[in-house]
């Protein structure tokens, strides 16, 4: 199952608004046509903001295990807000792995400060619940014993701590620490260095005698909220984690992690203004932002400011701001699946404009051109239909932009509303900024349509 995770502070910060999605209208305006404005995010949900395999240990030409006294080494970025997990084969067992509990491994402490620290205590080894247990280097269906992959009796039980398990041979493991070391170290920015190391002393006994108890290759994701590749207590879901805790290999869940990675963007809410032709009431291309509210809305997606002002601004003859969700009873943002709508009158000759943020950025918002959208064409008709080619992603240009979802002042990554540092900037079309950083277009993540009612 896709999962998505949100900052607090965002969370917070958008169930800021007026007294009500559309009380700030003005109703003194003669009206020559009634409009409905849907903003549907229609957004990819990726589970994993990041993902990988290790499979070459460190000192080593080749793919391979890690024996003990060798070890697997990575890097990741992480914001805040994310966590780590992974999995990698016990070797010589059935189909036990190791790897963090439900919530992964938190990368940041309690005040926000990036981490460096031995985490093995973090660390669990898992049966999952695929292969009927044998004594691991024993039995002849253990992965150093088998004749081919996958050979194993089913067991179609579920992913257990191997401590709770009672299905197949009892077998009394080593502590977690006794075989693994996994260690977090902070380098810089929002880069983590991770060790996963197989001691050198990591041995099994056995009814033969003492045997080693290699690790194998694995799968590592960098995400949000829980279960990421499994879930206590439930069957494997049928990704890959089967076939590493079984045959160490990782090419199934190295696929769908790496198929399912990216960032899922949540849309903030925002403020509309019916205003007049040749008027620029929320932000002039190319000009500083006008102080107004547009910031506010674009690095924290917070309303209360331009929805404050929106009847004071150049041209607006009525506009207010929009922040629950079509089928919702409270503020929030929209994800991938949900819309906001609002509906207003207008005359021949108006124009409409929108801002809301686009959320995961530092400062990137949704708009119209800044001289709005006309709502009657040239022959005085009311438009109908899909404006989605008419909306543009803007850096309003107030704070540094960061990678989406990963930067430290990210809306979803920062500890407070406007921490970010100081840009000085012009309100630009994203696409001109520069800032190295990959953006999806605004037709794969939203979907803006208006209809004359």
């Amino acid at each position: 199952m896709k999962r998505l995770v949100l900052g607090i502070a965002f969370l917070g910060l958008l169930g800021m608004s007026c007294s009500s999605d559309d009380d700030n209208s003005n109703e003194n305006t003669t009206a020559d046509g009634s409009f409905t404005v849907t903003i549907e995010n229609i957004a990819p949900v990726n589970a994993f903001l990041k993902s990988g395999v290790f499979n070459t240990p460190a000192g080593d030409a080749n793919p391979g295990p890690a024996t003990p006294g060798k070890k697997y080494e990575f890097t990741i970025d992480a914001g805040r807000s994310q966590k780590l997990s992974f999995i990698t084969m016990l070797a010589a067992t059935n189909d036990a792995f190791f790897g963090p509990g439900n919530d992964g491994i938190a990368l940041y402490d309690d005040n926000g400060n990036p981490i460096s620290d031995d985490v093995t205590d973090q660390v669990y080894l898992w049966d999952a619940g695929t292969e009927v247990n044998e004594e691991p280097a024993v039995g002849p269906n253990t992965v150093t014993n088998q004749s081919g992959p996958n050979t194993g009796v089913v067991e179609n039980g579920n992913v257990l701590l191997m401590s709770n398990v009672t299905n197949g041979e009892a077998f009394d493991f080593p502590e977690v620490n006794d075989i693994i070391n996994v260690s977090v170290t902070y380098i810089e920015g929002t880069q983590f260095l991770i060790s996963i190391e197989d001691l050198a002393n990591a041995t099994l006994s056995t009814s033969l005698g003492d045997r080693v108890a290699p690790l194998s290759p694995g799968v590592y994701v960098v995400h949000g909220g829980t279960n990421p590749l499994f879930t206590e207590g439930e069957p494997d879901l049928g990704q890959g984690v089967e076939n590493i805790a079984e045959d160490g290999d990782v090419t199934n869940l190295g696929n769908y992690t790496a198929d399912n990675t990216g960032v899922t963007y949540p849309a903030s809410p925002g403020v509309w203004v019916v205003h007049n032709d040749g008027t620029k009431p929320l932000f002039t291309e190319g000009a500083v932002d006008y102080g107004n509210g547009v910031e506010a809305i674009a690095e924290d997606g917070n309303t209360a400011l331009l929805g404050a002002n929106v009847l004071s601004l150049e041209g607006v003859t009525k506009g207010a701001i929009f922040n629950t969700p079509v089928g919702s009873s409270s503020p929030g943002p929209i994800l991938p699946g949900s819309s906001y709508a609002f509906t207003f009158d207008a005359q021949v000759g108006d124009h409409l404009s929108f801002v809301n943020m686009l959320a995961a950025t530092n400062d990137v918002f949704f708009g119209t051109s800044d001289e709005g959208i006309a709502l009657f064409d040239a022959n005085g008709n009311a438009i109908s239909g899909d404006l989605t080619n008419s909306i543009y992603l803007w850096d309003v240009g107030t704070e540094v932009n960061e990678e989406p979802a990963i930067g430290p002042n990210t809306v979803t990554n920062q500890l407070d509303s406007n921490t970010g540092i100081e840009e000085n900037g012009t309100v630009i079309l994203l696409n001109n900024t520069n800032d190295g950083f990959t953006y999806p277009a605004v037709n794969t993540l939203l979907k803006v349509t208006i209809t004359a009612n």
